[in-house]
């Protein structure tokens, strides 16, 4: 009998211990977490510095934006595959290297003396810090339990959202305070802080490297041509006609053949690449779904604000980065009240208003004009900061926490490739919308801005007398209408995006519906 009665008491005692995040490993998880950030903010980090990077290298516009174009595709292609050199080096030796990677290859960027230097070494950053991305994920549900995944969930979220929002914030301050070759030095001393923590203090699973003998460097090849032609086809299809364009054309079809041959091995190998068999799961599933259509608002408006900004009002990357901080800082501020949030409410709820207050703060851009300033610019920045936290944070704890352990680090994998796809498809379609609504607003704009229309009249004659004893007073005046036109033509275009973007959001917060209910996280853990 005491025995029986005595055990309730040692199970509470043992269970203590279990929900108890040791100093050692919450340390370890931090520093893996800040190179994560880095990795991640990477991306946009030279968004608002292309121009400065397009001087320093002699490079023309379209070899600059290989810059990023180059880190996408390398990173698009290694997010996948850490789930099998997870298992198999280990989440220390897979970080480590990663890390280390990473910050030799920001330092050789920094020292690029050549546009072809540049984007080589973009490319192995991308490819070797790419690894660090989902590794954190996985990292986060399954070294911690359950009842901590309202405070870990809250942190990799904040910085999977955040760093990509403040990107273009720190590249323009760096670029201004001293010069975009620190863009990248600034990696340099963190990322061997990173790669020496992690050696010192990572000790959450062992590494299996007998996996290697079963590499399958067929559905590497596969995987690889499939994501990074699909990559480049989103990147340059929208300002090359997509398909009129023989590269993208070439790319395109590589990319279906590709894809055909990916889904076969890793259907088909002993030890595929990547198992697409979680996809089984419905909650991760849908969660896949939902964080494709997140990251497409995250990259995409990350994209059409520094765009507007640049465009219509004229700002340098300083400027833009001082506007955008905005919603950076929101991010900061929502992410311990969402880690709250679930513990009370049913994750789908949370899920569904933030993807409403996103599409509010969207809806309200819809009446955008070229007038709108920070101010203007404010409340919808908010709400977009406060809807994106809402959505994210949620979502990465239903795709990922219910998950049994050994599933999730190439789970991890592809829940963060969803992500980075729908960034990638979001600018493609922004990009479409932009073009193709700007020609129609402007082809109207033409039609209306005839010499019957009062008010084109008036301003014309304003503006020939203002270029009166200037030369052809009438042919400037001319072409300053037209410019004023143009401008106007895309300005509505951007409320078009915006519009769009409102009723996709809004639409996509009844999908939550499909999701399975997750246990409360405050409740004690029974197993996945």
């Amino acid at each position: 009998m005491s025995d029986t009665t005595a055990s309730p008491a040692m199970m509470n005692a043992a269970s203590v211990p279990s929900d108890r995040i040791a100093p050692k490993r919450l340390l370890a998880f931090l520093i893996m977490v800040f190179g994560m950030f880095m990795s991640i903010l990477d991306i946009q980090i030279v968004s608002a510095s292309l121009a400065e990077i397009q001087a320093g290298l002699s490079a023309s516009s379209s070899e600059v934006s290989w810059v990023q174009t180059a880190y996408l595709i390398a990173e698009v292609i290694a997010i996948p595959l850490s789930g099998f050199l997870s298992r198999a080096l280990g989440t220390r030796l897979l970080f480590a290297i990663s890390a280390a990677g990473f910050t030799g290859a920001s330092f050789l960027c920094g020292f690029a003396t050549s546009i072809t230097q540049m984007i080589v070494w973009r490319a192995i950053q991308g490819f070797l810090g790419a690894g660090m991305i989902p590794t954190v994920f996985a990292s986060a549900y399954t070294v911690f339990p359950r009842s901590k995944f309202n405070i870990v969930g809250p942190i990799i979220g904040l910085v999977a959202t955040l760093a990509p929002t403040i990107g273009p914030t720190v590249g323009g301050y760096i670029t201004d305070l001293m010069s975009w070759h620190w863009l990248f030095f600034v990696n340099v001393f963190p990322g061997v802080i990173i790669t020496v923590g992690v050696l010192a203090l990572v000790d959450f699973d062992e590494p299996n490297f007998a996996l290697l003998d079963h590499f399958d460097w067929w559905g590497l090849i596969s995987m690889g041509g499939f994501l990074g032609t699909l990559e480049y086809v989103l990147e340059e299809g929208p300002q090359y006609e997509w398909l009129q364009d023989t590269s993208v054309a070439i790319c395109a079809v590589i990319c279906v053949v590709s894809a055909i041959a990916f889904f076969w091995r890793v259907l088909t190998a002993k030890e595929p690449i990547v198992d697409i068999r979680t996809f089984r799961n419905r909650n991760f599933a849908v969660g896949c779904m939902l964080s494709f259509c997140v990251g497409i608002g995250l990259y995409g408006l990350t994209y059409i604000y520094p765009r507007y900004l640049a465009e219509v009002r004229g700002y340098n990357a300083l400027m833009i980065g001082e506007t955008m901080f905005v919603s950076g800082i929101t991010m900061f501020l929502t992410a311990p009240v969402v880690g709250r949030l679930m513990m009370k409410f049913d994750m789908r709820l949370i899920i569904a208003a933030g993807l409403i207050i996103f599409a509010a703060g969207s809806w309200q851009m819809t009446w955008i004009t070229r007038d709108y300033d920070f101010y203007e610019l404010m409340v919808p920045q908010i709400l977009r900061g406060i809807g994106m936290m809402l959505a994210m944070v949620p979502v990465n704890n239903i795709a990922l926490g219910t998950l049994p352990p050994d599933r999730v680090k190439n789970a991890s994998g592809l829940f963060n490739l969803t992500r980075n796809l729908g960034g990638a498809v979001g600018l493609a379609l922004i990009n479409e919308v932009l073009n193709d609504r700007t020609d129609l607003h402007i082809s109207r704009l033409h039609d209306r801005v005839t010499w019957g229309n009062a008010t084109a009249t008036e301003t014309l004659n304003m503006l020939t007398q203002k270029f009166q004893g200037m030369g052809d007073a009438s042919l400037m005046a001319l072409k300053q209408l037209s410019l004023i036109v143009h401008r106007q033509a895309a300005v509505m275009s951007y409320g078009d995006s915006f519009f769009i973007l409102t009723i996709f959001y809004l639409v996509l917060s009844l999908f939550v519906v499909l999701l399975d209910k997750p246990a409360a996280l405050g409740a004690a853990p029974g197993g996945h």
